[in-house]
């Protein structure tokens, strides 16, 4: 049981430096996964608009949702992660991805 713990921990520390990335890499797969289904809300509620207009619109939505999610939520992610002690940071890593593969694999 030793082992394992001094795993997590290990597998924790070696985290904590580089829970920005893991964070970007997490927020960009989600966006990802969910992207195409936000894109296409939002072609369904601007779909009777002008082309010029739902066009700029498009673009505004992709720029402002996509653009500042990565830019304000991955620090957000990153800090949140922080937070957790080196017996729980790692694990709950792993169960992150798991479960965003697990989502990925059912699109």
């Amino acid at each position: 049981m030793d082992i394992l713990l001094d795993l997590i921990a290990s597998l924790s520390r070696w985290s904590r430096g580089h829970l920005y990335d893991i964070a970007l890499a997490f927020m960009a797969t989600l966006f990802v996964l969910f992207g195409p289904a936000l894109n296409a809300w939002v072609q369904r509620n601007i779909g009777g608009l002008n082309f010029l207009l739902r066009t700029l619109l498009f673009v505004v939505f992709c720029a402002l949702v996509y653009g500042l999610g990565i830019v304000y939520l991955t620090p957000w992610l990153s800090k949140g992660l922080a937070q957790l002690n080196n017996f729980t940071l790692s694990p709950v890593l792993l169960l992150m991805f798991l479960i965003v593969g697990v989502i990925a694999d059912r699109n």
